[in-house]
C-alpha cells in the first residue's frame, strides 16, 4: 500500500489504516525503531513503568533502599541553613 505523509505540528505522520492495526495488534502504545532505511512500528515489549511496584518492594525488602545523597555530602554543607 502507498500513502502519503501528512503533517501534524513540526512533524509529519501516517495514517495507518484500521485492518493494518487490527492485524498487527497495535493499539494506544506503540515502540518505533529504525533499521537501515526502514521505520519499524511495532507493539511495546511491555507498558512504561510496568514492574516497577514488583521492583520497588524487592528494593524495600532487601534494605536496599537507603538515602544514597547523605553518602556524599558537598565541602561546607556543615554550615548550611536550612
Amino acid at each position: 500500500m502507498k500513502t502519503e505523509l501528512r503533517k501534524i505540528g513540526n512533524s509529519q505522520g501516517v495514517i495507518i489504516p484500521k485492518p493494518f492495526l487490527i492485524e498487527a495488534g497495535l493499539k494506544n502504545e506503540v515502540e518505533m525503531k529504525i533499521e537501515g532505511n526502514v521505520i519499524l512500528i511495532f507493539c511495546p515489549k511491555q507498558k512504561a513503568r510496568e514492574g516497577w511496584i514488583k521492583a520497588s518492594k524487592a528494593i524495600a525488602e532487601a534494605g536496599d533502599d537507603t538515602l544514597v545523597w547523605p553518602e556524599f555530602p558537598n565541602e561546607n554543607d556543615e554550615n548550611l541553613r536550612w
